[in-house]
């Protein structure tokens, strides 16, 4: 007799009711009240999605304007009245000490494309060992290695300049290189394991290994490519990183011949307290600094929003 009621109510409670009634009517009367929320929470994200365009792109825009201004209008015209000299200021800017300013654009280029391109390798690699192999230490090395993207870039600066003293290699190429590219590794390490795991299925491995493959075939002709969104969006994150990168070249180098773009246009800037014709020639500087960075983005765009995608669902 005890069983009965309890059975009826779960039967009366399974059947759908009208919407004014039990627990369907109410979660109806629910969605129907929170439907019209939707639009306007959609308006208030877009919103403060445009507004965060517009205070990301305003510096970029004063930038361009001030680029097109001659140093004897650049602090008495209006901000946002452009001038007619920009070509003038690239060619003083390519003319400032026989283009040193292009040296350094190159060198850039060879820190940023060497050291992103050796640290995509390197965390590619690693974080596919680490999602398709099992080995002893595997979850510790894993943590450690994830625990040094907690480390402040600005707290190994100096031991990694005098490691570097201490090996003969302050003040060269190879000072600056070889830590941009160790940098990335641990957020990097950490998003190789992730679209490893989301990308390469174990079932072709396995057919590779059947068929005679070995593990390094595995890895770089099959694995690699597989993977290639990914890899382009840690390229690109590494790439970004290193080309703003201004502290490290800062303390490792002292020739001016070897310095990067952003430790170059500081100096140039503090010139400018001496001589504030060259001030005009830091801002058409920064303006061409940003061009290679929005090429690179309309390049791998592609590449970049699948990868992006990809480790937003793993």
């Amino acid at each position: 007799m005890a069983v009965v009621p309890v059975v009826a109510g779960a039967a009366d409670r399974a059947k759908p009711g009208p919407a004014g009634a039990g627990r369907p009517g109410r979660r109806s009367r629910r969605s129907r009240a929170g439907s019209p929320m939707r639009p306007a929470m959609s308006v208030t994200a877009t919103a403060l999605l445009a507004l965060g365009s517009v205070y990301t792109l305003l510096p970029v825009l004063w930038v361009l304007i001030a680029s097109t201004k001659s140093s004897a209008s650049l602090f008495t015209t209006s901000t946002a009245v452009p001038g007619g000299s920009l070509v003038a200021n690239v060619k003083q800017l390519n003319g400032y000490r026989s283009g040193l300013f292009w040296r350094w654009m190159a060198n850039t280029a060879l820190y940023a494309g060497g050291g992103a391109l050796l640290g995509t390798l390197v965390c590619g690699l690693a974080g596919f060992a680490l999602a398709k192999y099992r080995f002893r230490g595997k979850q510790l090395f894993f943590n450690v290695m994830l625990g040094g993207v907690m480390v402040p870039a600005v707290v190994l600066a100096i031991p990694t300049y005098l490691m570097l003293a201490k090996l003969n290699l302050a003040g060269g190429y190879l000072s600056v290189l070889l830590p941009s590219a160790a940098a990335g590794l641990p957020y990097g390490t950490y998003l190789g394991r992730i679209f490893a795991a989301s990308s390469v299925p174990d079932e072709i491995l396995e057919s590779g290994r059947i068929e005679g493959a070995g593990e390094w075939r595995l890895m770089l002709r099959i694995a690699m490519p597989m993977m290639a969104p990914g890899l382009a969006s840690m390229f690109l994150f590494q790439f970004v990183g290193i080309w703003n990168n201004f502290l490290l070249p800062y303390i490792m180098l002292g020739d001016d011949r070897k310095f990067p773009l952003t430790v170059g246009l500081y100096s140039l800037l503090n010139q400018g307290t001496y001589q504030p014709a060259v001030y005009n020639l830091v801002i058409t500087g920064a303006l061409l600094s940003v061009l290679p960075l929005i090429v690179l983005f309309l390049t791998l765009q592609r590449y970049w929003r699948s990868g992006i995608v990809t480790g937003a669902v793993k």
